[in-house]
């Protein structure tokens, strides 16, 4: 498979967040996000068998929380869903970040989904799959990555129209050094929206261009 890096940090986002995490970050990706911080992941990468995969997750001992990210995994369904199979057997926790695009039905049941709902700023809500919220489970994970008050209005907007939203983590986020998380918090307070907020911790933590965290 096409990795871009793998390696051990602490979960910047999610319910998971401060948590030590293995990450195996994959090259390639169908989408190009405005706001988009791992355009590295673009393309490149090196093809590295899934057994040599597992070899380096299994070398950071103690730590049993893996995400697959990107890039966009499912780009390499067949490969990712290897992998995916063998860190279930190996009895790892498995998150996986996809941009919400792609197809997510075969992805294992036991996996973590993080799917991202893209808003109208990003450029890209039009390649949504919306017959994805079906498949979500109530400890699978919706994110909407919010630049402006229209992308809020629009998350909103999404909310209210499927219900399913209703049974899974719903995550507000900004984009990195484009709009105020003040601004957001205040918005869903006195919207009374029942969502977690998050930060991207790793950033503020780390340089917010460096990569490896």
């Amino acid at each position: 498979m096409n990795i871009c890096e793998i390696f051990y940090s602490i979960q910047g986002e999610t319910t998971y967040s401060g948590l030590p995490c293995i990450f195996v970050r994959t090259s390639g990706c169908n989408l190009r996000c405005s706001y988009c911080d791992t355009r590295y992941a673009y393309e490149g990468g090196v093809e590295t068998p899934v057994d040599k995969v597992l070899a380096q997750v299994r070398s950071y001992s103690g730590c049993h929380l893996v995400e697959i990210t990107g890039g966009e995994p499912l780009v390499q369904r067949e490969e990712v869903n290897l992998l995916i199979d063998s860190l279930l057997e190996g009895e790892y926790k498995v998150l996986l970040e996809t941009n919400g695009s792609l197809s997510i039905e075969d992805v294992d049941r036991r996996v973590v989904k993080i799917m991202d709902l893209k808003c109208p700023d990003s450029g890209m809500s039009e390649y949504m799959r919306w017959e994805n919220l079906s498949y979500l489970s109530e400890h699978d994970q919706v994110k909407f990555v919010l630049s402006s008050r229209r992308d809020y209005e629009w998350a909103k907007e999404v909310m209210a129209k499927y219900p399913v939203l209703n049974k899974t983590e719903v995550l507000l986020s900004t984009a990195f050094g484009v709009l105020k998380p003040k601004d957001v918090v205040k918005w869903m307070l006195d919207d009374r929206l029942n969502v977690r907020f998050q930060l991207q911790i790793h950033k503020y933590i780390w340089h917010p261009e460096a990569r490896g965290v």
